[in-house]
């Protein structure tokens, strides 16, 4: 197959599709008529984000095994038009992939050959990136019937024809006017599609919302934080949420608690689990200075799907000012724990502790460590909460290097469960951070609003404690026993934010890295068997179907996501530039990838102009507007532009970008609402500062 054909042909697509959207509809062109119907047993297919509602990312399908897996070999790729994070999980149903990249942009491929059936692109304005903590990613669509739906990033929610890509229907599922997002995959409950949103260090309120699959109407609304006190509460969850919040006005600033990622689904109890994040600000002191739990923060959430009523839920960071998110990935599984079989939930959130809970009521059964924890020492058996350490909450004086950091001991990244080993399969990490009162917090709503003072935990120079905070970051697959709660073994990697997980019934655990490559390891024993250079990093979760008679494995691979943006110095030695694509293998496969063109990078800053008080002023200002996009230190990983290696032509156009908004089409919008001229160009000179101190390296 001439790969790189197609890859023209996506670009011409992708032009004409635009085109069309504006002058005559909203139905993406270039689509193609779907392979016949296999009329696959739904074992062989990959229906649903976590191949089932449970989310065990388990797959039953066992033509590759251990003994086997070093014939794997790529039967196909497909390079994605654009060059930012891909988190999807791709669907396969009836010989067909379906999956998401950057920019909401969504795809279908013939599942043997590669072959391009249709795209469409929502065209999501460029400049709704700043309202975006995390790159502009999306983690896939759901299918029911003939239609596939999915999120935008600005917040919309669209149904397609399967077969076509056409236009079926579309929802606004947010205030347009405020900065929410979406970037999570819908779920689906009957005729129900279930979608959450982003956005809480913007300054939004969390809610979860149930669609019709047919017309896309709203049929209930959960919202995970109370509002103004002064309304009425929207349901009792809420009038029971308001007595935890003490103090403030929170409402102001959003309070935070948006449902972006995990859920799972119960048919036999009818129950829809949804994981809550972070306050807005992240910091209590702020938000809830009198203190309290501040529900639904944090939690998981059991809700009926008939009417999104609360039926119970566990808060697994009570009050939380860490970021300490319990959106992370949820398990449903029947374990055998002190003699009886027990119908249980399972998560790793950020926190850095494995919960094991009983799904049908909320029951703590046990919660042990899994990662380095420094701000509590254990969950309290009898009450369910932390026990936290004195300072952990930085009231007075910044902490240490705290574990785990905002980006946490495990993030969106998807864990599995293997029924065979009994084992789950966490992709944690170690990102320590520090904590610190921001003393000058001024909520700027739709922009970037935690609370805390980032400098702190920026990289120092200084060369000893520079090394130390980098011996500190690292990455594992860590081998979960949920019975016994021990670490039964362990993969080490290179550095943090690697992928997410699969399972498979042949004693495998596949996972792509930030170093580029996608593995297979033995499931019972953590045996690395076979690997394959991705060009790339990969953070996204494999998935595994059968078609025609072959078993297949395929990966979104594409470095990109939070920590990326963010990770600076602490990732630049670990991790690959983005080159995105989607990798399909099976026994055999014998395609290439393309050589790879490392490109050449230079600095060549003008002369630093500006006093070393000017260069301070200039980073408090970066760590506030641009550290979360730009990187730790101005060094970029590969997503978006190195600020150090600007040109001058570059500086001298400087404030046309970063105040007038010259780049606002790349998604570089303009700061003029919050940075003066001369503020932006404090910024500059830190940027300068930063290049010559590269250079000198």
């Amino acid at each position: 197959m001439n790969m790189t054909r197609i890859a023209v042909s996506m670009f011409l697509v992708l032009h004409l599709a635009a085109c069309q959207q504006q002058s005559e509809s909203p139905a993406s062109p270039g689509a193609g008529a779907p392979p016949e119907s296999s009329a696959l047993p739904a074992d062989e297919g990959w229906l649903q984000h976590g191949r089932t509602p449970a989310e065990q990312r388990y797959s039953t399908l066992a033509d590759i095994t251990a003994d086997n897996v070093g014939d794997l070999g790529l039967a196909w790729y497909f390079d994605y038009p654009t060059h930012r994070g891909l988190e999807a999980t791709p669907l396969v149903r009836d010989g067909v992939i379906y999956s998401t990249g950057s920019w909401s942009m969504a795809y279908a491929h013939a599942a043997a050959s590669g072959e391009l059936l249709w795209m469409y692109d929502p065209q999501v304005p460029r400049d709704w990136a700043v309202h975006l903590c995390c790159d502009v990613v999306n983690r896939g669509v759901a299918l029911h019937g003939d239609r596939v739906i999915f999120g935008t990033l600005d917040g919309r929610l669209l149904a397609l024809a399967n077969d076509s890509g056409k236009l079926l229907w579309e929802t606004r599922t947010t205030d347009s006017n405020l900065p929410y997002s979406i970037t999570g995959a819908p779920r689906l409950i009957g005729d129900k599609i279930i979608i959450g949103n982003g956005g809480a260090e913007l300054g939004v309120r969390g809610y979860v919302s149930a669609y019709s699959v047919d017309k896309g109407e709203l049929l209930w609304r959960f919202y995970t934080v109370p509002g103004n006190p002064a309304d009425p509460p929207e349901s009792p969850a809420m009038a029971m949420a308001l007595k935890t919040w003490k103090g403030g006005e929170w409402w102001k600033y959003g309070g935070g608690g948006t449902v972006w990622d995990s859920m799972a689904y119960d048919a036999e109890l009818n129950l829809l689990y949804i994981g809550v994040g972070n306050g807005a600000p992240w910091n209590r002191e702020i938000r809830s200075p009198g203190g309290g739990d501040n529900l639904f923060l944090s939690s998981i959430v059991a809700l009926n799907p008939d009417d999104g009523s609360r039926v119970w839920h566990y808060q697994t960071t009570p009050g939380d000012s860490w970021d300490y998110t319990a959106t992370q990935h949820m398990i449903l599984a029947e374990l055998e724990i002190d003699g009886r079989s027990r119908k249980v939930i399972m998560q790793a959130p950020k926190n850095g502790f494995f919960y094991v809970l009983d799904r049908s009521n909320g029951e703590l059964i046990s919660a042990e460590a899994y990662n380095t924890v420094t701000w509590a020492t254990h969950i309290d058996r009898k009450t369910g909460r932390p026990v936290e350490v004195e300072g952990a909450r930085y009231e007075t004086e910044m902490t240490g290097l705290a574990f785990p950091g905002p980006i946490g001991a495990h993030n969106w990244h998807p864990m599995s469960f293997s029924p065979d080993t009994g084992l789950v399969y966490i992709p944690a990490q170690d990102v320590p951070w520090i904590y610190a009162q921001d003393r000058n917090f001024e909520f700027l709503p739709g922009y970037w609003n935690t609370g805390t003072d980032n400098v702190p935990a920026m990289l120092p120079d200084n060369p000893e404690e520079k090394q130390m905070v980098l011996d500190a970051v690292a990455g594992h697959i860590s081998a979960w026993d949920p019975v016994a709660q021990k670490e039964r073994w362990r993969v080490t990697h290179a550095g943090p934010w690697n992928g997410g997980m699969l399972s498979t019934a042949g004693n495998l655990v596949f996972q792509g890295n930030a170093s580029g490559e996608f593995v297979a390891y033995r499931a019972d024993t953590g045996e690395h068997l076979w690997g394959f250079d991705a060009q790339t990093g990969i953070v996204a979760p494999p998935i595994s179907f059968r078609y025609q008679g072959d078993q297949y494995i395929a990966v979104l691979a594409g470095w990109g996501g939070a920590l990326p943006l963010v990770g600076g110095e602490a990732l630049s030695s670990t991790s690959q530039p983005n080159r995105s694509r989607l990798l399909v293998f099976k026994l055999g496969g014998e395609e290439k990838l393309p050589p790879v063109v490392e490109p050449e990078y230079y600095f060549d800053p003008p002369p630093l102009t500006a006093s070393a008080e000017d260069v301070a002023a200039g980073k408090q200002l970066y760590a506030r507007f641009c550290l979360v996009c730009h990187g730790d230190g101005a060094v970029s990983n590969h997503v978006t532009p190195d600020l150090r290696r600007a040109s001058r032509e570059t500086h001298d156009i400087w404030l046309a970008i970063v105040v007038g908004g010259m780049h606002w089409q790349q998604g570089m919008v303009g700061f003029a609402e919050v940075l003066s001229p001369a503020q932006a160009t404090l910024i500059q000179q830190y940027v300068i500062d930063r290049s010559h101190f590269a250079t000198a390296q």
